[in-house]
C-alpha cells in the first residue's frame, strides 16, 4: 500500500472510531434507558463490508473444506466485531476473485450489495502449507482501491484456516477500526464444571477450541490471565483453603505461590504483570492485598470491618483499583488509589459483585441487583458505569441471573456468565457488544466466569 492510501485508510479509520465513540458517550444517560442500546445498534456509522468466498486454486479435495472453514471463520470475524455492516452472502455478486486483476468493483459497489469494501482472496494448499492471499478493497475508490494486501502461510492442519481468517479478520479491523486491534485471535479463560470439580478451560474468543488448562480434580474459580499471556493466576481449594495458585503458560504446568494461610480469592494482574491483588482473610476478616507476581512482599491496603473483595486494577494506568466492600451492609462497588488511599463508593445501594474496568479506564462493567432483598422484584444484570461521572446503563435485561463480566481488549465487546433460572449447573458464559447488543451464548451449560485476555 502507498502512503496516499495509507493515510486514507487511518483517516477513515480515525473517523468510524470517532463516531463510534462520540455516539456510545453522548447516548449514556444518567440512569438507565432503553433508548441507549437502540441508538448504538442503529447500525447508521458502521462501514458497510462484504466478504467474498475465497478463489480455491489447489484440487486437494480436502482443500474445500479447509477454504469452507476459512471464509465461514472471516466472515463470522468481521460480523463480531461491531463497526461493521456486513453484506449477506445472498446479495453478493456470483463470482469468486482470487486477484485484484480478477475482481469488478463496480458489481459489489452496486445494489444489492452496496459494499464500501470488499475482501477477497485466494486459498490454496502448496506442500505441507495452506497459502492465503488475502486483499481488501475499497470498492467505490477506483483510482486507489487497495487497502490490504497480505500472505499467509501455515502448515495444514484442521486448524491452519481459522487462524489465517482470525489473523486477516485482524488486520482488517486495525486498518477500519481506528487502529484498535481485532479480538479475533484473543482467549477467553474461564471455570468448567464436571461433577464435582471445576477446573480451568481455555477457547478461542467466539467460543471455538474449549479445552482444559488445569487438571486439579478440586475447586478452581475466578481466572486472571497474566497481560502477556504467559501466566494463569486463580484460586483453588487445597487442603488450607481456598489459595491463590499460578499457572505458567509457557511452562505447562503450576508454579509456585506462597499459601498465606485464611481464604484467598479473586487474584487480579497490575497492567505490567508484576503484581496481584487478591482478598485475603488471613488476618480473619476479608481485604484488598497485594503481592509481587511470585507471592512475596504482600502488603494489605483495606483495613475496615466488612469484607472487601473482588478488586480489579485500572488497566490503562495500574494507579488505581476498583473493588466490592460490604463494609456499609450490602456489598458496593468502589475505587480507591493502588495504595489504598481516596477511597469513593460508587454505586448507590442493591447488592454489587464482579467489577470488571474497561481497557481504556473510563468504565466499570459489573453485576447489580438493583433492588435485593426478601420479596424485592429485581434481577441480577449486569451494568457498565462511566468512572468519572458516575452514570451508568443496564446492558443485559430480563435473562435471568447474571455475573462476571470481562471486557475484551479492544473496549467494544464483553463477555459473562448466565443461568436463566439461577441454577448453578445451568450457567453458560455469552458475549456481547458493550452497549448490549449482539449477545449470544458460546458454551454450553457448566462454564461459568469467564476472563478476556488482554491481547
Amino acid at each position: 500500500m502507498n502512503s496516499q492510501e495509507n493515510k486514507y485508510s487511518i483517516q477513515r479509520g480515525r473517523f468510524y472510531l470517532g463516531v463510534f465513540l462520540l455516539i456510545f458517550l453522548a447516548t449514556i444517560p444518567i440512569h438507565a434507558q432503553d433508548w441507549f442500546k437502540t441508538e448504538t445498534s442503529s447500525g447508521a456509522p458502521n462501514i458497510r463490508i462484504a466478504a467474498a468466498d475465497f478463489k480455491q486454486l489447489s484440487p486437494d479435495p480436502h482443500a474445500a473444506e479447509l477454504k469452507r472453514t476459512f471464509d465461514t471463520t472471516l466472515y463470522s470475524d468481521l460480523a463480531n466485531a461491531g463497526i461493521f455492516d456486513l453484506v449477506s452472502k445472498s446479495l453478493q455478486p456470483q463470482t469468486t476473485p482470487g486477484a485484484p486483476s480478477e475482481i469488478n468493483l463496480s458489481q459489489w459497489s452496486a445494489a444489492p450489495a452496496s459494499a464500501a469494501m470488499v475482501a477477497f482472496g485466494a486459498f490454496n494448499i502448496q506442500g505441507s502449507n495452506v497459502v492465503v492471499n488475502g486483499y481488501l478493497f475499497d470498492a467505490k475508490n477506483t483510482q486507489y482501491p487497495q487497502v490490504l494486501a497480505k500472505q499467509y502461510t501455515e502448515a495444514v492442519s484442521d486448524d491452519a484456516p481459522r487462524q489465517i481468517a482470525h489473523r486477516f479478520a485482524d488486520e482488517i479491523i486495525f486498518r477500519l477500526g481506528g487502529g484498535l486491534p481485532g479480538i479475533a485471535e484473543t482467549k477467553i479463560y474461564y471455570v468448567k464444571q464436571s461433577g464435582g470439580t471445576k477446573d480451568i478451560w481455555a477457547m478461542d474468543y467466539d467460543g471455538a477450541n474449549q479445552h482444559p488448562i488445569t487438571h486439579l480434580g478440586s475447586i478452581s474459580i475466578s481466572p486472571r490471565i497474566s497481560p502477556d499471556n504467559s501466566r494463569l493466576a486463580f484460586s483453588s481449594l487445597g487442603k488450607y483453603g481456598f489459595e491463590i495458585r499460578v499457572y505458567s503458560m509457557l511452562l505447562g504446568r503450576m508454579v509456585s505461590f506462597p499459601n498465606s494461610g485464611g481464604t484467598n480469592l479473586s487474584p487480579a494482574w497490575s497492567p505490567d504483570g508484576n503484581q496481584i491483588a487478591y482478598s485475603s482473610s488471613r488476618t480473619g476478616d476479608p481485604e484488598i492485598w497485594i503481592a509481587d507476581a511470585n507471592g512475596s512482599l504482600a502488603r494489605r491496603i483495606t483495613s475496615f470491618r466488612g469484607p472487601d473483595v473482588s478488586p480489579v486494577f485500572n488497566p490503562k494506568t495500574g494507579d488505581q483499583i476498583a473493588w466490592i466492600s460490604g463494609r456499609t451492609g450490602l456489598p458496593q462497588l468502589y475505587i480507591m488509589g493502588a495504595d489504598g488511599s481516596n477511597v469513593t463508593r460508587l454505586t448507590d445501594g442493591g447488592y454489587v459483585s464482579s467489577p470488571s474496568w474497561s481497557p481504556d479506564g473510563h468504565f466499570v462493567a459489573f453485576a447489580w441487583n438493583r433492588k435485593y432483598g426478601p420479596g424485592a422484584p429485581g434481577g441480577q444484570d449486569i451494568y457498565v458505569m462511566e468512572i468519572a461521572t458516575k452514570r451508568w446503563i443496564q446492558v443485559t435485561h430480563g435473562m435471568g441471573q447474571c455475573d462476571f463480566p470481562s471486557w475484551s481488549p479492544d473496549g467494544r465487546h464483553i463477555v459473562f456468565a448466565n443461568t436463566p433460572d439461577g441454577r448453578q449447573a445451568h450457567m453458560r458464559i455469552w458475549t456481547m457488544l458493550a452497549d448490549g447488543t449482539q449477545m449470544h451464548p458460546i458454551t454450553g451449560s457448566g462454564a461459568d466466569m469467564p476472563n478476556w485476555s488482554w491481547k
